[in-house]
This record gives C-alpha cells, structure tokens and sequence, in this order.
C-alpha cells in the first residue's frame, strides 16, 4: 500500500529495526510493516528487516542454542546464555539478529493480538536473542543496569499491534482490560528492561474484518506515527537508577503514595502511555483473541 511520506526534517539519517510476524502476507501486520519500510526509506533512513515466519526462525528456546555448553549435567538458560555470549558461540541466527539490534537507532515491532500478548514465533525471537550479559545482567553487574539502563540504552522502540476485537473491549473499563495494560510486560519488561525508550502503542482494531477502506485509513494513521519516530515523546516509564527506588526494587514511600500497581511505574500518570494510538475502521464489529 503506498503511503507518501514527508520529507525527513533532519539531516539526521538512522538505522531502524523492523521486526514482524505474521504468515499471512496481505495480513494487517504485513501490510503495517511494507509502509513502515516505505515510510522510513522515503526519510533517508536505512531500514533492517527480520520477517519472522518468512526467515523460519527457530521459536523454541532450548539446549539447541548453545552447541559449546558450560555445564552438561543440567541445562541453566542464563550460564550458558551468559558464556555463548561473551565467548561469541552462539548459534548464527541469534548473532545476526543482535547484530541489526546493536546497529539500530530505534526498533518496530508489529504483530497481531493472539491470546493478549505477541505471537509465540515473536516471543521466541525475545528469548533467544536477548542474552544474559546484553540485555540482562548487563555489564556483569546483574540487576544494576536496567530500566532505563542497559545494553539497548538510547534506542527507541514502538509496537504496532492489530487486534482482532472491537475498541470498546480494551477501553479503560472494558472487559479484556486497556490494551497498553495488557502490553505492559513487553514495552515495560521486554523493551525497557534493557533501557529502550518505548513510544506509546499504536493499535488498529477490528482488524479481522478490516475492509480497503479502513486498511486505508489504517495505512494513514500508521505512517503519520512512522514518519514521528525520532520526534514523539516516550512512555514516562521510572527509570529504576533516577532515585525514585532507593534500593532498586521498590519505589520509594513518598513516591506515587496513592498508586500501586502498573500505572505507579509511569511517571506522568494522566495519559502516561496507557491509551495505545488507535485506528479504528468503521462498520468492524466481533471480538476475537486470534485473527
């Protein structure tokens, strides 16, 4: 689907990472990830892709990814994650995705809603890729380096998700609970756990009965936030070394005394991130966990 994209503004020319996963290709998320790449090219910026299911990656973290094991009695996912990293052997499919990741300025993430939360193909590619000594246990210091800090400091990382169901079911009182809730263990633990600066979500729903005309104002809406990538504010996620955890684990009393929960870890709490950027196309009703 073309999408004409403005000029970029800035002389700056940056590396992005797209990451999808979907088998089907006229798939909203296919489509989402094709203007992304247009978008981005049309900027000047220089686009990596990994296409999940057309690359065939391998989802299932096991003993298979370590072929020069540290400990042969009984498997520990993070000494042998921690050794294949620093001593560089690990598998080729898992060095070449930190590779693109390690380059990117900023990382894109799009997938469809399955069961709330990213298919397993995407989760596969978290686990095997995010090795202890780079995006946990950074620096060999363990726990001191993260949220906000770590080894993907400085990037910036934006979720585009398509969601089978209607709005309304993931409004702040509707019965599958607020979408940027729900995806709180993947832009708060995945992406910002090893320091990214994650955007707030962009959604479309109704996306298993999307039609060419919503797919259009979909594609719009989309790209507009594509071509804001290096502009928009981040998710006011607290940064676990900005003072507000005196002792990295839990916030301080004077800190959000009202609050627990999730919301108590965003900073800016008005809006705060929690309300994903959404298309929503006309006439598109039903709710389904899988589309």
């Amino acid at each position: 689907m073309p999408v004409k994209a403005k000029p970029m503004q800035s002389a700056s020319k940056k590396k992005v990472l797209i990451v999808h996963a979907h088998p089907e290709r006229t798939s909203v998320t296919s489509q989402l990830a094709e203007i992304a790449c247009e978008v981005l090219r049309s900027q000047g910026h220089e686009v990596m892709q990994s296409d999940l299911y057309g690359m065939g990656w391998k989802a299932v973290f096991d003993a298979n990814d370590f072929p020069t094991r540290v400990k042969h009695d009984r498997l520990s996912f993070i000494d042998e994650s921690g050794h294949a990293f620093a001593n560089g052997c690990q598998t080729p499919d898992v060095e070449e995705e930190q590779r693109k990741i390690l380059a990117a300025d900023a990382v894109i993430l799009l997938f469809p809603l399955w069961w709330f939360s990213m298919p397993a193909i995407m989760k596969g590619w978290v686990d095997r890729v995010w090795a202890f000594g780079l995006a946990y246990g950074y620096q060999g210091a363990g726990n001191a380096y993260r949220y906000g800090d770590g080894g993907f400091a400085g990037k910036r990382a934006l979720l585009a998700v398509s969601v089978g169901g209607p709005e309304r079911d993931y409004s702040p009182r509707g019965i599958n609970g607020p979408l940027e809730q729900l995806l709180f263990p993947i832009t708060h633990g995945t992406l910002f756990f090893p320091g990214m600066q994650v955007l707030p979500t962009f959604a479309v729903y109704g996306a298993g009965g999307i039609d060419a005309k919503g797919m259009a104002e979909a594609g719009a809406a989309w790209g507009a936030r594509v071509e804001r990538l290096f502009e928009d504010e981040p998710i006011a996620f607290r940064p676990q070394n900005g003072g507000d955890y005196p002792d990295r684990h839990v916030l301080a009393d004077h800190v959000a005394p009202s609050q627990t929960g999730l919301i108590a870890h965003i900073a800016d709490v008005p809006r705060a991130g929690l309300d994903a950027e959404t298309s929503r196309p006309s006439g598109v009703h039903g709710s389904s966990p899988v589309h």
